[in-house]
């Protein structure tokens, strides 16, 4: 029955358009309302708030892991590690393949950024065992970031959280030339 009740809504909406008329009050564009209703699951599934400005793909793709089990080295739907994450993020997000196995190694192929310039797509680092990077998500604004959890799997965990406050470790954005940052290193 839920699925079934935007499924009717989109389909009367689209067969009664023909009477909206551009310059009319009530004449919505499909798109704003595809729109509009995307923004709107998508808000359900993350429990943030989204605005135009938001990377639905980058959306779309972390609602589908949500939940998805940790499993160290794992990187796939069965179970999957923070680094393994982040690597299939930037990949299907970003076309941007990493190349790095941890955290730390990525962590070598950024450009550091202060916390306060960080912005939806970022990396965020964690010291989680004593001194050293060893664990990353991907920041999602509003001091939110999403990651694989050793205890709840994939989540949307926030920056301000006493756990995270204390171990955050640094920030990077990702270099336009990945096979260059890899060479200076």
């Amino acid at each position: 029955m839920t699925l079934r009740l935007p499924f009717l809504l989109i389909l009367l909406l689209l067969t009664f358009r023909s009477y909206a008329q551009p310059g009319n009050a009530s004449y919505i564009p499909e798109n704003d309302f595809l729109y509009s209703y995307k923004i709107n699951y998508l808000n359900q599934e993350t429990g943030l708030t989204l605005s135009k400005e938001s990377n639905l793909l980058l959306y779309d793709t972390l609602v589908n892991w949500l939940g998805t089990p940790y499993k160290y080295a794992g990187n796939c739907d069965r179970g999957i590690d923070c680094s393994g994450f982040v690597n299939v993020l930037c990949d299907r997000v970003y076309g941007k393949k990493l190349g790095a196995r941890n955290s730390a190694e990525i962590y070598s192929l950024i450009n550091k950024i202060t916390r306060d310039d960080l912005k939806e797509g970022d990396l965020v680092f964690f010291n989680t065992r004593k001194r050293r990077i060893s664990h990353i998500g991907l920041y999602l604004g509003d001091n939110k970031f999403v990651h694989s959890s050793t205890s709840r799997g994939v989540i949307i965990s926030d920056l301000n959280e006493e756990y995270y406050k204390r171990r955050f470790a640094g920030a990077g954005r990702l270099r336009e030339n990945l096979a260059e940052a890899e060479e200076n290193n």
